[in-house]
């Protein structure tokens, strides 16, 4: 007998595609009065939160929003930005979270590059969004989001405020599941290298799956209180908009990384989880000590980017924070390793324990596939701890591709695996650690910074002989730009503060070298310089 010439087919009764959408719907339904998200004095429940996206879903599908169309959005952590992350997807389009800290060139060649059709912006951004629009060739929709909890100055650009938008708008609009979980629902770029940023497209599927990761990943129960530290247009907040409706759990918004705010929103709403880069647990614990609250309970951190120092670590621990280290890319929705920790660990020093949390881990259980291989032969590298390759990835929570770059494409999947670029090791016990990155990424405050990008600014100084920029261990962001520079002869020699005033005209400001160091650079004797070296060097330099 073969099973499968049974007439045991498909159909709407037993196949429905994947997606995030019905987390939201299921929450409303079955919690309608539980608190979804509090953001300052305003308290949403879950049926709220579910009407209002569909009000908004409604207004942008009036406004012609549909299948494949992008919708942009420049906001901080606020209840709009958690309503575009359903109502977006509920017409069918895609959602483009942008940077809020990236210059108007980039910001217009985001625009011009995923079509934007729709664009909602925070009237803090103003000032860079207005300079967009005038670089950018495309002519999208502006509606104006004008926070109550944002006491500043923003002019309003578009012709009609957020708030008016979705009161037009039916709470009972009919929204479809995605006809294919493998259509897109959301693009996200990556940090631009030797050109322009990459689009990367994720699929329902994708995002349905690693959201359920998350929950499983970080052993969050149903009603889990998540403080939002990480910016959710980091590879849409790691997915966790979606992850915290599916455990009917409440999220806390906040604008800003402020070490009282922080505090006092951890103490007062019994936060159980938060996620963010390095620098967000500097700031809680340089916190002045009376802004500092004592915590009933032990509270998840998970952070990625560079492995925090013992210090940091300890400091935490003290605190009554948990720190589990995660790795990812805006390729694989965000975190998909993550170093699960193993109890025997717990005998181990203060030292011991650092170096077990330094390391990358192990896949999520939403991918399929986690390797550290040589890229020439696809051959899996010794499991030693020693032998370098590139660690590569398998699974549903890899990304579409990059939006009109089938070049690129073809070659991060080449061979069937992700290609990372990230070089590292693998250790007996199956866990990956990475020894570094092959394009030289410097991942500051939880921000990508290409060292090629910045080198190809100073090059453009003329006074500047050569550059080189690489990471400088720092224990505030992780890492920092640490610039080494060569002088042309004959020319009058910048100062360091004419470096950074030379940056900051031509770069976003977390792209400026903190540290400019002015030596021969070390060469090979073919010219080529010796960034190891510099990597050495920098991490003496105080």
């Amino acid at each position: 007998m073969n099973i499968y010439n049974k007439n045991l087919d498909r159909n709407p009764a037993n196949y429905q595609p994947l997606s995030p959408l019905p987390f939201l719907e299921r929450a409303a339904h079955t919690f309608p009065n539980h608190i979804a998200i509090i953001h300052g004095d305003l308290r949403r429940t879950y049926l709220e939160f579910y009407k209002r996206s569909r009000k908004l879903a409604s207004s942008l599908s009036r406004n012609g929003i549909a299948k494949g169309d992008t919708v942009s959005v420049i906001l901080a952590n606020t209840p709009a930005m958690l309503e575009a992350h359903y109502a977006v997807p509920m017409t069918g389009g895609v959602l483009h979270s942008m940077n809020t800290r990236l210059d108007a060139k980039v910001i217009a060649f985001q625009l011009d590059h995923s079509e934007c059709k729709l664009l909602i912006t925070d009237c803090e951004f103003s000032p860079t969004i207005k300079e967009a629009l005038k670089l950018a060739k495309v002519n999208p929709i502006v509606i104006d989001y004008d926070d109550p909890e944002y006491s500043g100055d923003g002019d309003l650009l578009g012709t009609q405020e957020y708030e008016t938008f979705i009161q037009d708008g039916d709470e009972n609009f009919i929204w479809k599941m995605p006809d294919d979980e493998w259509d897109a629902i959301s693009l996200n770029y990556t940090s631009g290298t030797t050109g322009n940023p990459k689009g990367v497209v994720y699929h329902h599927r994708g995002a349905s799956l690693l959201a359920q990761g998350n929950a499983l990943t970080a052993s969050m129960p149903k009603h889990s209180v998540y403080l939002w530290t990480l910016p959710m247009f980091h590879c849409n907040g790691w997915c966790f908009p979606w992850t915290i409706s599916a455990i009917a759990g409440t999220h806390i918004c906040l604008r800003a990384v402020r070490q009282k705010a922080m505090w006092d929103a951890i103490a007062d709403h019994g936060v159980t989880h938060l996620c963010g880069a390095p620098i967000v647990m500097s700031t809680l614990l340089s916190a002045n000590e009376n802004d500092k609250r004592d915590l009933p309970h032990t509270v998840e951190f998970f952070t990625a980017a560079a492995p925090p120092p013992e210090a940091i670590l300890a400091n935490m621990k003290d605190a009554g924070f948990n720190v589990t280290h995660l790795y990812g890319l805006t390729e694989c929705y965000g975190p998909a390793v993550v170093n699960d920790w193993n109890r025997e660990w717990d005998a181990l020093d203060n030292a011991g324990q650092a170096a077990m949390k330094a390391r990358q881990g192990v896949r999520y259980s939403a991918l399929e596939g986690l390797d550290v291989k040589d890229p020439d032969t696809m051959q899996s590298v010794p499991a030693d701890g020693e032998t370098i390759g590139e660690v590569m990835m398998q699974g549903n929570v890899v990304m579409k591709g990059y939006l009109k770059n089938a070049q690129a494409t073809q070659e991060a999947f080449s061979g069937g695996w992700f290609h990372t670029g990230d070089l590292g090791v693998m250790h007996e016990d199956g866990y990956i650690q990475l020894k570094d990155r092959s394009k030289d990424i410097i991942i500051s405050g939880g921000e990508n910074i290409s060292s090629i990008e910045v080198e190809d600014t100073l090059y453009k100084h003329p006074a500047i002989a050569a550059a080189a920029v690489v990471a400088k261990p720092d224990e505030k962001w992780g890492e920092t730009p640490c610039a080494f520079i060569e002088l042309n002869e004959g020319v009058e020699s910048p100062s360091s503060g004419d470096l950074k005033t030379w940056c900051r005209e031509h770069l976003a400001a977390f792209k400026v070298p903190k540290t400019f160091v002015f030596e021969d650079l070390p060469k090979t004797s073919t010219g080529k310089i010796q960034k190891f070296v510099l990597r050495e060097r920098a991490k003496e330099i105080k």
